[in-house]
């Protein structure tokens, strides 16, 4: 047994003890990787794969001197279970038995909406379990996903994307955890948690400004200044860093004022290792380092793009190996990049392998065959989905008592509708029509007529999603006007590049719905009759021209178990708790940027035309039964800028049926030398109350949450008067109280409190 096999030293020791046996090949070797098998994909599902992809190459040329990861072996094309697991085996006894070193590599797959891959359980998208605001529940789900992986093999998933959202009509709103850092935070760091303890590699991205692009538009510059970057942008990493134990991060594609992330030294390594501490490793978004040559034009070769990606401290080049090659290998040998980077790199990576246990001297490719959509998945998916519908408004017409009901609208018998983008039906099998959608997703008409199976049910299509066909409408609009009440399920496709209406490169130009669907709901609104409205959808859109609606119900791409959610949700069988991740729009074109802002990023009566107040605020959503507020306290009126206080509230269910309610935190700073957002969340509950049950809740904050980034970019809590409101969402607040910070300006330390712990009684 070699040095670097022995699970007696720490796994720096024999990653270092291993460093030191490779060649320079083989060093810069374990940080590429390889996509095996993926030429046999028709169609991209990663921007420019049909330029970059390397699909051809002999594999025992690509892992001749040992290789870091293998990309994507069950989430590329169709395999079943079994087929994956041989591969993988396959692969991994290549790369041991036919190199020099014999060092396995670092499996990774998609794991956004589940296990990316064919047959296995797609659950909610990203911005749904925002809408639960239920950190357990996705630290559950999280660890459901990676049991699943691991028994197949695999290592690495790379998720959570903790992108906050600064503009709706961004593509992949879909796949973020909302408006607020808080809770992005706090949710991201519970699904990691979820991966980290059953010993997956969780990757958190993309670090960092993504979400800030530039109308929105994928790939475009940002260019927020570094308050902004530190007080809304950057939080979800260090809290899942810190308190979610990731282990990697994933590099944005855009640049920072100029800068690329994938060249980025003062983010990937000034803020990310040197102030955060994070030891663990950095890896490319699929081909970032060859668009520093191709599209930012700040590198003349692959190579060099490779040497600002590696100084700046990306460590591994995903997803296949192109500018961590034999031209980077030729600059450290001529001594234009110093060999120590890429030591620095090889470090990082054998010793998250020695985690992994892939030094260990009897390790196998061991991995079994598993059921990727059991039972206790289902049930999974079915509580997330069920949790995170928002009944928006409801004037009483829902639980539906109809008998005469007229189901209209392009999502309403689509399966697709309730998947994600990085759902495998959306992102791979679009392409292979022969194997369907791979899993059972019963459509929303589907669910509800079993779910009402004495209930009258038509069905008119109206409309398509985004094509400007109106033939439908005259048949949906007498079907409507016939029945008792309408539903009418609107919204999104998931796509990539442009092929849907949501997700990856599907961009909106404005937050209209999509095609000729806002025509279509104003059509049966006409009729006169009680009209539904269901929004099925990867961002919000402007639903105040549907205002007068009798009722309004949101739902974030929901998963395979979405139509039972909404259709429990509309018979009254499930009573809807979720609460808004983000802000629906009154109007298209006017669109709120978040609730978090300053106070001119508000109405300002006198000074713009443009009232961006929205329809919904965030944290808005309402059920079938109601909830009081009362008794506010503080247990001190005065704290020094170290200190802490406790914030209680009783709510009681004042309804005859049982429910859960968010209890929401906010806080705003009545004075600051910079602008402050007029409220920010500081802390949440969910907390389920029996009918006429009252419950006590107690939010522990410490001076730390009140911390922002000052005048000198420190960042600081400062003395001053802090104002405290407690209740429903961010535009109803019952409960008010305040408090004074008291002393000197304090610059916050390496290790701030991060979250505000909660108590119930």
């Amino acid at each position: 047994m070699t040095r670097w096999q022995d699970p007696s030293l720490s796994p720096d020791e024999r990653a270092e003890a291993l460093r030191a046996e490779m060649t320079l090949e083989e060093k810069v070797a374990q940080l590429g990787s390889a996509w095996p098998g993926n030429d046999q994909l028709n169609g991209n599902v990663a921007p420019m794969q049909d330029v970059f992809a390397r699909g051809g190459v002999p594999f025992e040329q690509v892992r001749a001197d040992g290789i870091g990861h293998l990309t994507r072996v069950f989430g590329t094309a169709p395999v079943s279970v079994a087929e994956g697991v041989a591969r993988i085996v396959a692969l991994q006894r290549e790369i041991v038995e036919e190199t020099r070193l014999g060092v396995p590599a670092i499996v990774h797959e998609e794991c956004l909406t589940g296990f990316t891959t064919l047959g296995a359980t797609v659950y909610p998208a990203a911005l749904a379990w925002a809408a639960t605001f239920d950190p357990e529940l996705v630290e559950r789900m999280s660890t459901a996903i990676a049991e699943d992986m691991r028994a197949v093999g695999v290592h690495q998933g790379l998720s959570p994307v903790l992108d906050v959202v600064r503009d709706y009509r961004w593509g992949r709103v879909e796949e973020t955890l909302g408006e607020d850092p808080y809770l992005v935070g706090t949710l991201g760091a519970a699904y990691v948690r979820g991966l980290e303890k059953t010993g997956i590699v969780a990757t958190l991205k993309h670090f960092a400004g993504y979400s800030a692009s530039r109308a929105a538009r994928n790939h475009a510059p940002v260019s927020i200044g570094p308050r902004e970057l530190r007080d809304v942008i950057l939080p979800p990493f260090e809290m899942s860093i810190r308190d979610g134990g990731a282990r990697s991060v994933m590099n944005a594609y855009v640049d920072l004022d100029g800068v690329p992330v994938g060249a980025h030294r003062g983010l990937l390594t000034g803020i990310l290792r040197d102030e955060w501490g994070f030891d663990g490793v950095v890896v490319s978004d699929y081909w970032a380092i060859a668009f520093l040559k191709s599209m930012h034009r700040v590198a003349d070769t692959v190579g060099s793009a490779g040497a600002l990606a590696l100084a700046a401290g990306i460590d591994v080049e995903l997803p296949d190996t192109l500018c961590y090659g034999k031209e980077l290998i030729e600059l450290v040998r001529s001594g234009e990049v110093p060999e120590d980077l890429v030591d620095r790199a090889v470090h990082r990576l054998l010793r998250q392998k020695a985690q992994l246990g892939l030094l260990d001297p009897d390790w196998t490719p061991a991995a079994e065959p598993v059921d990727l959509d059991s039972p206790r998945n289902r049930a999974l998916a079915r509580e997330i989905a069920e949790k995170s519908v928002v009944l928006l408004a409801n004037d009483g017409v829902l639980p539906l008592s109809a008998r005469r009901i007229a189901v209209v609208g392009p999502c309403a018998d689509d399966p697709l509708a309730f998947l994600g983008c990085y759902s495998y039906p959306n992102h791979v099998l679009q392409r292979f029509p022969e194997f369907g959608i791979g899993v059972e997703v019963p459509s929303f008409v589907d669910s509800l007529r079993q779910e009402l199976p004495d209930a009258e049910i038509s069905l008119h299509q109206g409309c398509p999603i985004r094509e400007e066909d109106r033939s439908g409408f005259a048949a949906a609009v007498e079907a409507a006007a016939a029945a008792d009440v309408c539903v009418a399920v609107v919204g999104d496709r998931a796509g990539l590049f442009g092929e849907g209406t949501s997700g990856e490169g599907c961009d909106a130009e404005d937050l209209s719905l999509p095609g000729v669907q806002d025509e279509l709901v104003a059509a049966l609104l006409a009729t006169g009759k009680p009209v539904v409205v269901v929004v099925v959808s990867g961002r919000p859109y402007a639903l105040g021209r549907h205002a007068s609606a009798a009722a309004l119900v949101q739902a974030f791409m929901p998963g395979e178990e979405g139509g039972s959610a909404l259709a429990g949700v509309l018979s009254g069988r499930v009573n809807p708790s979720g609460r808004l991740p983000v802000q629906v729009p009154c109007v298209a074109g006017g669109a709120p940027g978040t609730y978090l802002h300053p106070p001119l990023g508000g109405n300002s009566e006198g000074i713009s035309n443009l009232d961006p107040t929205p329809l919904f605020p965030f944290g808005h959503g309402i059920s079938y039964t109601a909830y009081e507020y009362s008794d506010l306290s503080l247990s001190t009126a005065e704290i020094p800028a170290d200190g802490a206080l406790s914030i209680s509230v009783s709510v009681r269910n004042a309804g005859e049926r049982a429910g859960e309610e968010t209890v929401q935190l906010y806080l705003h700073d009545v004075q600051a030398q910079v602008t402050r957002p007029v409220l920010a969340l500081a802390g949440f509950a969910r907390v389920p109350l029996a009918a006429g049950e009252q419950r006590r809740v107690t939010f522990e904050l410490h001076a730390d949450r009140t911390s922002f980034t000052g005048l000198d970019l420190r960042r600081i809590v400062e003395p001053g008067t802090v104002e405290v409101f407690v209740g429903r969402s961010a535009a109803d607040l019952p409960c008010a109280g305040s408090f004074e910070i008291t002393g000197r300006v304090r610059e916050v330390g390496p290790y701030p409190v991060l979250t505000t712990p909660v108590e119930l009684s």
